[in-house]
């Protein structure tokens, strides 16, 4: 590892602003395009009007004592409403359980503050739905089992200040953790191309795997709504994937696996979305854009967030630490570009920023594999955290596809520290092929604390101040293989 000229440093708090006005300068054009897109949305993407005709699930013969199975009658319920124009399928007090419901064009579930909706524990209780959209969800992944399903349906959605229990613990489905098809573990809630989607105020509760999974919607609004997914494995909190003109406001996620996770299994484009005012917390990523990252991401702003992992008081099934706070990752031929990230806390992270380029080009069987993508133009602006872990963050390009032109400016993050200097001498796998996780590209922590970059060109991380809770031997930041125009508190950083 070629370490010449790095940046060594005494004094581990630092603080300048020396560059990044006339860098900020050069982007602001796509801030400001970015901050009018998000405007947009929030003034123009309205949840839809819901016809006020109310069909009552005990009408259709739902009983809600917690132990009735209602699949017939919830659905019943639901294909009346939606024959007759649309309106509200009501659950007003009590536990109804049930199977797979599928939700159809016109239909507002509404769960009141007395009701639950309790999925069955019996897995035959769920059949497949196949969709017609084929994609690497469909072909590669084969997730096919969720408790509430639709497809190519105009305004749906689910509301209330009440609870779906998906009750998905493992005593209940139980299969191995996978990268690849879930068995036996059916989702929370899966829409597939639906226009105009809205979730609003809803308690979602421990899913079996994902809680929520939307491909190649359009018009999305999440707004106030609660996820807890700490139950077993592969528990996703919020995945859009293909999606655009998507709003996240307001929302607290809790998810054992991926918090908030902006997919592109799709292969269609990710794109016009505002994600703010919410609270993500993960004992793997918080906000991430990946895994599939078949389809391109863009027109992305991100802003007043809380990230990171768990805290104490709060249950965690395996780990209370983040791998992340923010992912921003493509191995699939995916291009990820101008997202704006702003005001965000990152507390109990390994890696508070992961930034990755890799080759891994997943694709639908007989189809050929995209060329490899690229991440740039992204900006980061006022970041905050606690508690964080030593191994910094990492920005990891590939050899000849170089992680570009991205700016991190007012960077203040508290860390654990480490005084041993053997550390120095540690490798950050080049894993071109492999799973984009900050976990997996350390066996031990790296040789920087603050920023470990690799085939990257045109960084500027300004105004940073990155404290240890105890003195560091490693440098602050390593600018390795590969790099060129690396800038840290206005100083330029060589490999």
């Amino acid at each position: 590892m070629k370490m010449k000229n790095i940046l060594l440093l005494s004094v581990f708090t630092v603080f300048t602003t020396c560059t990044f006005s006339q860098d900020i300068q050069s982007k602001k054009p796509m801030i400001d395009r970015l901050n009018k897109m998000a405007d947009s949305l929030s003034k123009n993407l309205k949840p839809w009007k819901v016809p006020n005709k109310t069909f009552k699930v005990e009408d259709y013969g739902a009983v809600g004592d917690s132990q009735t199975v209602n699949t017939k009658s919830i659905q019943a319920a639901i294909d009346a409403c939606s024959q007759k124009g649309g309106g509200t399928v009501l659950f007003s007090k009590g536990g109804y359980v049930t199977g797979t419901i599928e939700l159809k064009s016109g239909v507002m579930l509404e769960i009141t503050q007395n009701a639950k909706i309790l999925g069955s524990t019996n897995i035959a209780d769920y059949p497949e739905k196949i969709e017609a959209f084929k994609s690497v969800m469909s072909e590669n992944h084969k997730y096919r089992q969720s408790l509430i399903y639709a497809e190519q349906c105009v305004n749906v959605g689910i509301r209330g200040k009440g609870e779906i229990y998906f009750r998905g613990e493992k005593t209940n489905f139980s299969s191995e953790e996978t990268v690849g098809e879930i068995v036996g573990r059916p989702f929370g809630i899966r829409m597939i191309q639906c226009k105009n989607v809205v979730l609003q105020n809803i308690f979602l509760h421990n899913s079996a795997a994902w809680m929520q999974s939307y491909i190649y919607c359009q018009n999305l609004i999440f707004d106030g709504i609660k996820v807890i997914n700490q139950a077993n494995y592969n528990n996703d909190g919020l995945d859009p994937d293909g999606c655009t003109n998507v709003i996240v406001r307001n929302c607290f996620i809790n998810a054992e696996d991926d918090a908030m996770c902006l997919k592109g299994a799709s292969g269609m484009p990710s794109s016009n979305i505002l994600i703010e005012n919410s609270t993500f917390i993960s004992s793997c990523n918080a906000l991430k854009t990946g895994t599939d990252t078949q389809g391109d991401f863009f027109n992305i702003v991100a802003r007043n967030l809380k990230l990171g992992g768990i805290p104490n008081e709060m249950y965690a099934l395996k780990r209370h630490d983040a791998s992340s706070g923010i992912t921003l990752a493509s191995v699939d031929g995916g291009n990820v570009h101008d997202i704006y990230i702003s005001n965000v806390k990152i507390d109990r992270a390994k890696s508070p920023i992961f930034m990755r380029i890799g080759s891994r080009l997943r694709a639908m069987p007989n189809t050929t594999p995209k060329e490899i993508g690229y991440l740039k133009n992204i900006v980061i602006d006022n970041v905050t955290g606690e508690n964080n872990y030593k191994d910094g963050s990492l920005i990891l390009g590939i050899k000849d596809h170089p992680i570009s032109d991205v700016v991190i400016n007012n960077y203040k993050i508290k860390m654990e520290g480490t005084s041993d200097s053997l550390l120095i001498k540690n490798e950050v796998t080049e894993n071109e092929k492999g799973y984009p996780d900050a976990r997996f590209f350390l066996k031990q922590s790296p040789p920087s604390f603050g920023f470990y970059i690799r085939h990257a060109t045109k960084i500027n991380i300004s105004n940073a101040e990155i404290i240890p809770t105890k003195k560091e031997a490693r440098p602050v930041v390593i600018a390795n293989k590969g790099t060129s125009g690396i800038l840290f508190n206005g100083k330029e950083i060589k490999q």
